[in-house]
């Protein structure tokens, strides 16, 4: 396990970089679990004499890192949890957590932007990191080492170093993704063979094994299937069109819910095939996999989301942290694991009134589960919904209230608008908005999960309404109102 001091040395002995002005030019993009990070107009992603430059506080901040700056003082501060790191412009040493750390070399900044290699942003989060030149992307990915967004790897105490040699080496430009199968067959890709509709359904013939995520958008209407890790065959491009960058489509006829299907690489950082079916109206789906060769996803179900064997929708309420990890602790040193727990057990006395849906419940005790076990369990069940409830702490910032959401997926955004939208009806706190971050128990969960941060421990306004009965009662209500929303109930 790396001592915070040396990884904050370790942070910026790359960073004595000359001037950018021969950075790459035109746009490029930085990609997080696949998706696109918005970059600083001024000081965007490039490489600079052959090493890959990226803007701090993008990754930073979609890591859950809080990042203030001090335009008068020149200050960079840093928050995650318990951690806090203090940077100056031009100043060879750092504050971490109150000790003083000599820096080999000063934070570089443009325009007010701090730049940090693509190679450190791997080396001390623990991503996998990789740079493509001709698209001018960085693709970071997330391992699924157990951590919750609240520790990342880099400052955090109970994250595990990464320790492999691949996330160490130099920047590299991910394998491309074609048709070739000598090259897919070393990188354990599963070959997609054809796309049909046929009988009001979406038929893919795929290796045995792939786990398609399926979901629906609006705005256009369209039904969308992502299948990472995969690969179009040699001979897909006999049956179906498909271009020199692996984009094509069909034309549907005879199936008034449907005007066309498109599949593309949506994703060449983690090789996800993406299969869009364009809808003229929103549809109610069910998609069925048995292991075969072949997967559907049917338009003709009883259900507009994915069902349990009751043929209802269901719901996993999850009350975050429990047993020996209590997650926060507020300023009177009351526990974020009990505040959890107490509004998850309103959320259930509510659910079981509810007709239409069923529910589970990740924990009704004081029990530890791991991450993944959260997720497994939500998976398992083949859900429909995946709700985590919280309570924020930022240490030393005890102005800071009010209620955030937080989502990792696009699939996701439309339930975590609805969920924000009653959550901070019901708190009457600040609204802190719709957040994306990379959090364990929303990326690992293949249904539309979010991550309820109710109200902030560590301010003494939130933290006293929070344990009240009368504001955990409103808080269920709200949560299994956005429910209902959602689910058009």
């Amino acid at each position: 396990m790396k001592k915070i001091g040396c990884l904050i040395a370790l942070l910026f002995c790359f960073l004595a970089f000359p001037s950018l002005s021969n950075a790459a030019s035109g746009d490029t993009h930085i990609f997080l679990d696949g998706v696109e990070l918005q970059q600083p107009e001024q000081a965007k992603a490039g490489v600079v004499n052959g090493s890959t430059v990226v803007p701090l506080r993008v990754i930073v901040e979609s890591l859950g890192y809080e990042v203030e700056w001090d335009q008068n003082a020149k200050t960079i501060t840093i928050v995650q949890g318990a951690n806090t790191l203090n940077l100056k412009v031009d100043h060879s040493e750092a504050i971490v957590n109150g000790t003083t750390v000599k820096l080999t070399a000063p934070p570089i900044i443009q325009n007010s932007v701090t730049l940090v290699p693509l190679r450190f942003v791997g080396e001390q989060t623990g991503l996998t990191v990789s740079w493509d030149n001709q698209t001018k992307s960085a693709y970071l990915t997330t391992p699924s080492d157990g951590s919750d967004g609240k520790v990342q790897p880099g400052m955090g105490s109970e994250a595990p170093a990464n320790n492999s040699s691949e996330n160490t080496s130099s920047e590299v430009v991910p394998p491309t993704t074609g048709t070739d199968n000598s090259s897919s067959e070393q990188q354990g890709k599963s070959y997609i063979y054809g796309i049909s509709f046929s009988d009001n359904r979406l038929k893919v013939s795929a290796d045995p094994g792939v786990k398609p995520n399926v979901f629906l958008l609006s705005g256009p209407e369209r039904l969308v299937v992502d299948i990472p890790n995969a690969a179009f065959s040699d001979s897909f491009a006999s049956l179906l069109p498909l271009d020199a960058s692996n984009n094509g489509a069909f034309a549907v006829a005879d199936y008034p819910d449907v005007s066309q299907v498109r599949y593309s690489i949506f994703d060449q950082g983690t090789s996800t095939i993406r299969i869009v079916v364009d809808l003229n109206h929103r549809v109610e789906y069910q998609m069925n996999i048995d292991g075969t060769d072949l997967f559907t996803v049917d338009l003709t179900a009883v259900s507009g989301y994915p069902v349990t064997g009751t043929g209802k929708p269901l719901v996993v309420i999850d009350a975050g942290h429990g047993g020996i990890k209590p997650g926060a602790v507020s300023i009177t040193g009351k526990l974020e694991k009990e505040f959890a727990l107490a509004v998850s057990l309103k959320v259930e006395q509510l659910l079981k009134q509810e007709t239409e849906f069923d529910f589970a419940m990740t924990r009704t005790t004081d029990v530890h589960l791991e991450l993944n076990e959260r997720a497994e369990f939500a998976n398992n069940l083949n859900a429909t919904l995946f709700i985590s409830i919280h309570g924020n702490s930022i240490e030393g910032k005890s102005s800071i209230t009010g209620s955030e959401t937080y989502y990792s997926r696009e699939d996701s955004i439309p339930l975590a608008d609805v969920m924000h939208k009653h959550l901070v009806s019901s708190t009457g706190l600040a609204d802190r908005k719709v957040r994306q971050k990379s959090l364990h128990v929303t990326r690992e969960t293949t249904m539309p999960a979010v991550l309820l941060e109710v109200g902030y421990l560590s301010n003494s306004n939130d933290e006293k309404l929070m344990y009240t009965d009368e504001f955990q009662q409103r808080v269920a209500e709200g949560i299994v109102a956005g429910i209902k929303e959602y689910l058009g109930l």
